[in-house]
């Protein structure tokens, strides 16, 4: 495991104190758990972002198009 040091507004670090208080747990713990929900939702919205930019590119359009045809003529086969 990496050792990571790193600086807090007095605000935030009080609210971690009091919520590694109330939850009985590790303020690093608190703080991994977060940060992963934070990156995850940030891979969510790059997911999303890449699917609305493919909804209005003509080539992938055109694919899907062509990928959809062969899916039907493979049906009726």
């Amino acid at each position: 495991m990496t050792i990571f040091t790193s600086t807090l507004p007095d605000e935030l670090m009080q609210k971690l104190n009091e919520m590694a208080g109330k939850l009985a747990l590790p303020k690093n713990k608190i703080i991994e758990k977060a940060l992963q929900i934070y990156l995850d939702q940030l891979n969510r919205a790059e997911y999303v972002q890449s699917y609305k930019q493919a909804a209005t590119d003509e080539n992938i359009i055109e694919i899907a198009e062509e990928g959809m045809v062969d899916y039907l003529n493979q049906l009726e086969e």
